[in-house]
């Protein structure tokens, strides 16, 4: 997503108590206020009853590699630039509120003890 597209948002918050929205059309999911913002997250918070093991990895720090840039596989030499759709996701795969002011930048340490990969998320 382009910087353009979250400049007019200032904060998306969503609480984990909160069901995930049914009945929406691609673009109330993917073109609304959020842009798509929701949608990750409530993605996330299904990858995570579906792929309990993913879960695990999320919620204990690990970086995993989903649809959205972000992931790491193995070592990285370098830090690596993500997105705020893969921040949405990995908070809804850890059982987290979606919780994102896209006008900060937000830097994850991956939790494997064989790399130290930086993420940076940012629109």
């Amino acid at each position: 997503m382009s910087k353009q597209l979250f400049d007019s948002i200032e904060r998306v918050f969503r609480s984990i108590k909160e069901p995930i929205r049914e009945g929406l059309t691609w673009d109330e999911r993917w073109k609304g206020a959020d842009n798509g913002l929701i949608t990750c997250w409530e993605v996330g918070r299904e990858r995570a009853e579906r792929e309990p093991e993913l879960a695990e990895k999320a919620k204990s720090g690990e970086l995993p590699v989903l649809a959205w840039k972000g992931g790491v596989e193995k070592k990285l030499k370098t830090k690596k630039y993500g997105t705020l759709n893969y921040l949405a996701e990995w908070q809804g795969l850890r059982g987290e509120d979606l919780n994102l002011d896209p006008s900060k930048e937000v830097e994850l340490v991956c939790s494997r003890d064989w790399h130290e990969s930086h993420l940076h998320a940012s629109h």
